[in-house]
């Protein structure tokens, strides 16, 4: 039946295909982790932010995220992705509504969540192991159990022979990949990502991605990921979440049914197409949206 789901086709029978989904078989379970989430529990409940100005960035949000869930949400550019991230980072504080994370409201930024962003962020007068040892010493750890950590989580994303070298010499990347090093040094239970390989090459990208995957299965945390790349987030999540062009509401919450671990085969399977173009019908509705009302007077 995997076999049957997953063959080769032609991009042109897309339409007839999603005519079809309800018809495709079950496969089994989305991923299987080393380590099973016991924390990392998130919900949105009606949540909107206006920043003032008639700037609504999001309005009447609600979204729940299970323990060691690995969510993608998806939208045109400007809808609020990242402002409904940062409500569960604390950086954004709702103006109606409540994020919590494991029932407790956010209220600031905290270690229980990491954090990884577009652009890397790093201490550029800092090495590797500096920068990644940082959120341990500032949580309170000595020295030399706070550089153990951070070389653990170096060796993890494979950068250990670049423990002493300066941001400045390596790739975007290698950077980004010191950067989920450092946000996951805190033992975090929810790793927050706006769109951090959006500056990347296709190549680095989709090696990112495949690294981003066994990290997670093997770490087994909650992971809430920002894009507005279609491929990307189907490859990437068990659930992805469409949002509208702003003020950003959610349209969609679109289970991916396609068994883990996954490789890059899987963008020409039947189910990876179906998804892709539901996820496109959805994303090019609100994108027209975005530019009539930028062409109005």
């Amino acid at each position: 039946m995997l076999q049957q789901a997953t063959k080769q086709i032609d991009v042109s029978d897309v339409d007839e295909l999603f005519k079809k989904v309800e018809q495709l078989p079950p496969l089994p379970a989305t991923h299987q982790q080393h380590h099973q989430a016991k924390k990392g529990h998130i919900q949105l409940k009606d949540v909107s932010v206006d920043f003032g100005s008639g700037v609504l960035a999001v309005e009447g949000a609600s979204l729940e995220v299970t323990p060691g869930e690995f969510v993608c949400i998806l939208g045109p550019s400007g809808c609020g992705k990242s402002t409904l991230m940062n409500c569960v980072a604390g950086f954004v504080k709702p103006t109606k509504g409540q994020a919590l994370v494991d029932g407790k409201p956010v209220t600031k930024p905290g270690n229980d969540r990491g954090m990884v962003f577009q652009q890397h962020s790093l201490f550029p007068w800092k090495t590797v192991l500096d920068n990644v040892a940082f959120g341990p010493l500032m949580a309170g750890k000595g020295k030399m159990e706070a550089e153990s950590l951070a070389r653990t989580f170096i060796g993890m994303v494979g950068l250990s022979a670049y423990e002493n070298k300066y941001p400045g010499i390596l790739s975007g990347g290698m950077k980004q990949r010191v950067g989920i090093a450092r946000a996951l040094a805190n033992y975090p239970d929810v790793l927050l990502m706006d769109e951090p390989f959006g500056a990347l090459d296709a190549q680095t990208r989709t090696i990112m991605q495949e690294n981003l995957l066994q990290i997670w299965s093997e770490f087994g945390i909650t992971v809430v990921f920002v894009t507005h790349d279609i491929d990307e987030a189907i490859f990437l999540a068990d659930r992805v979440v469409v949002m509208s062009a702003s003020p950003g509401r959610i349209l969609a919450d679109i289970k991916v049914e396609i068994a883990r671990p996954r490789s890059t085969d899987i963008i020409a399977s039947e189910r990876f197409l179906i998804l892709k173009k539901q996820c496109l019908d959805l994303i090019r509705e609100e994108s027209l949206k975005v530019f009539e009302r930028q062409s109005q007077v």
